[in-house]
């Protein structure tokens, strides 16, 4: 069984900011990519930013210049540094990693974390 726990989120006024933390456990043979998702009220889930083991990153055009992904492969674990945030950053943001549990596996699998809340209001 994989686990993704995530932490880091809350309540934040606009132009704050916060971190969010995820961490994967279990059987786990080798990690593709972290990344994290945000899926907002009446709207579909969507990419934030991702990461490879090898460092390569990838954000939404939305979150360009103002949030960070980062990760420590040892630990297994991301992080996203979110500045300067907006109202429209408000949602459930979802921790997602895409690796194989066994070296024989053929094929990588999605697994999701179970989502924390970030509130940007004043």
């Amino acid at each position: 069984q994989v686990r993704l726990v995530e932490s880091g989120g809350g309540l934040v006024q606009p132009g704050g900011s916060l971190r969010l933390s995820c961490a994967a456990s279990g059987i786990i043979f080798r990690i593709n990519t972290m990344g994290w998702y945000r899926q907002a009220p009446g709207k579909q889930r969507e990419l934030v930013a991702t990461i490879t083991t090898a460092g390569s990153t990838n954000y939404a055009d939305s979150v360009k210049g103002r949030f960070t992904i980062s990760s420590d492969n040892a630990k297994k674990t991301v992080y996203l540094q979110m500045n300067s945030l907006k109202p429209e950053d408000t949602a459930v943001y979802y921790c997602n990693a895409n690796l194989r549990r066994w070296l024989s596996e053929i094929r990588s699998s999605d697994y999701w974390g179970q989502g924390t809340q970030v509130t940007v209001s004043s």
